[in-house]
């Protein structure tokens, strides 16, 4: 980073600004804009592209006016300017999860917390104490959680177990989107039993004896979860009003949604009009793909909407597709034989490659972009070939579609995505408490190369990427991500991949400037400069010089979205 200050800097700034509120630059004899708040006395890294800092920054109507010195950005000042002294502090760009499924922080009145169950007698008292506050018969609802890495047993709670605790009420506890379980009465009144054929694309587990174990696994999920009754449209406007919050106070500012149903998009729109909004959000909307393509086409084509649809607070990003498992589970689709596999154990997937590429070509028809969950090398040779087969019938490569996650990618995809304009969204955090899982299920060598962030960077660039949490299966905190990101070191100090280590600028970058660019938003977001939406994050901790160990433990002290404080420590 480098001193910005420099002569003319604000009268340039000050144009800029200008033609942006659509006022005449070229009027010499207007006054200069009165800002509406300037904050002063701060160490601002504006990661423009020079890396600058400034000292002092303006704003005005949502948006930044000036960046500079004080005595610069003084001059904007008028009697109702409100003028915030930053102390010395750091403040930096507003952060962009590219990632999450935030509406899980605003679930803590709805649904079972599981997040801090170690054992399966852990998780069974969790549960039991949720349902003596429930009438019998009402539905039991989990939040995620990742119970292979979470619980000292290493496995999922059995249907019997949570009988035991819930006898007299549904029960559905989610994961991490690819394995749910769910107890007697929740079968029952899903109509399944132990002679209910597996759907395509996933299973109904059973035990020894061949009776339900209570593990759905991947498609088999909605055969539960679409019984669950959904909470009322207030009740999702609340819930996701608390979640903006919650991650406001980590300094996130924008978030790309990585599954959104209709009705979220419904809460998130009535927000949006009613000005509650606190978070910018992007959203990847994913309908469940109908067995008959024609059905699928009917939703693509819809009312003629398509990517990018929306306004600063809320727009369509693409459609997400999930294809296979997940590397922390041991069903990402891999090119190698699982290393305890003894029956040629590969992964699985949701759809078949063939399959996959029918529901991209639709959705590129009708202008959709489209992001695929994908984790295994042999998933992301499989998506790859859809992405390239969707290409040949219509142009994607200035359409960013996406891999999410892209967790196992060896350099040849990289270069393949990079030649198709594909970006990769990754999640170093994974590698936080569930690298010794991933080492358990593919072993040290896979797990060092897991996340390959620094290769990822050299080959497809910083334009190409960004960085999110995948919360709640991860803590949604973007330091605990930027500290694995230059440290990869998990809780136990442990390093995994050290040779994919990356600097902290580039780690911040990905959080901010390359992240703008999942929804095209590079102009508008990402950096602190004139023009561009007033999105910052005030640092309890200077990122750039704290020692290593010290950066996940940073803290927001103040968020502001759009000029307006949404959180204060």
């Amino acid at each position: 980073m480098r001193q910005g200050s420099r002569c003319g800097f604000v009268v340039a700034a000050v144009v800029a600004c200008l033609e942006v509120l659509g006022l005449d630059a070229s009027a010499q004899t207007s006054p200069l804009p009165v800002a509406d708040t300037i904050l002063v006395n701060g160490k601002i890294l504006t990661l423009d592209r020079t890396s600058s800092v400034a000292d002092a920054l303006a704003i005005r109507d949502g948006r930044i006016v000036s960046v500079g010195s004080r005595d610069e950005i003084g001059k904007l000042a008028g009697p109702s300017t409100r003028t915030i002294d930053l102390a010395g502090k750091t403040a930096v760009p507003g952060l962009i999860d590219t990632h999450t499924h935030f509406k899980a922080a605003g679930m803590g009145d709805y649904v079972v917390n599981m997040s801090s169950a170690k054992t399966v007698a852990d998780a069974l008292g969790l549960i039991k104490v949720f349902v003596a506050n429930k009438k019998p018969g009402e539905w039991i609802i989990g939040g995620p959680w990742h119970p292979p890495s979470q619980l000292a047993e290493k496995r999922y709670l059995t249907r019997q177990e949570i009988d035991g605790v819930a006898p007299a009420n549904p029960v559905y506890l989610q994961t991490v989107g690819h394995f749910s379980m769910a107890n007697s009465l929740a079968f029952e009144r899903a109509g399944i039993t132990r002679e209910t054929p597996d759907p395509s694309g996933g299973s109904f587990e059973k035990d020894a004896k061949g009776e339900m174990s209570g593990v759905l696994v991947e498609t088999a999920i909605a055969r539960v979860s679409g019984v669950v009754p959904p909470w009322s449209s207030e009740d999702q406007a609340r819930q996701f009003k608390i979640a903006m919050r919650a991650l406001n106070s980590y300094g996130i500012t924008s978030a790309v949604e990585g599954a959104t149903e209709a009705t979220d998009i419904h809460a998130l729109q009535q927000l949006a009009v009613a000005g509650d909004s606190t978070l910018r959000v992007g959203v990847m909307f994913r309908p469940q793909p109908p067995e008959d393509l024609a059905a699928w086409e009917a939703i693509m084509s819809g009312n003629g909407v398509s990517s990018g649809f929306g306004n600063d607070w809320l727009k369509f990003g693409g459609i997400k597709i999930f294809y296979d498992g997940g590397m922390t589970l041991k069903t990402a689709l891999m090119r190698e034989v699982y290393p305890d596999s003894h029956d040629n154990y590969h992964g699985i997937t949701a759809v078949t490659a063939e399959r996959l590429k029918q529901l991209i070509a639709i959705c590129n028809r009708y202008d959709w972009r489209v992001g695929v969950h994908v984790v295994g090398d042999l998933g992301i040779d499989q998506v790859l070939d859809a992405y390239e087969a969707a290409d040949k019938e219509k142009s994607i490569g200035a359409r960013r579609f996406v891999l999410i996650h892209g967790s196992l990618m060896l350099p040849e995809q990289m270069s393949r995505a990079k030649k198709l304009g594909v970006r990769v969204d990754f999640q170093n955090v994974f590698m936080w408490d569930k690298a010794a899982t991933v080492e358990r299920f593919l072993g040290r060598a896979i797990a060092d190369r897991a996340v390959p962030t620094k290769t990822l960077i050299d080959i497809m660039g910083m334009d190409n990427l960004g960085a999110g949490t995948d919360f709640p299966v991860n803590p949604a905190n973007p330091f605990l991500n930027m500290y694995i990101m230059v440290t990869r070191k998990n809780p136990a100090g442990q390093v995994y991949g050290a040779s994919e280590a990356i600097g902290r600028e580039q780690a911040i970058r990905l959080y901010t400037t390359s992240a703008a660019r999942y929804m095209f938003e590079e102009n508008a977001k990402g950096s602190l400069e004139p023009g561009k939406l007033a999105d910052l994050v005030v640092l309890s901790r200077d990122y750039m010089t704290v020692p290593d160990d010290q950066i996940k433990d940073i803290q927001a002290d103040m968020t502001m979205v759009g000029g307006k404080i949404v959180f204060q420590r």
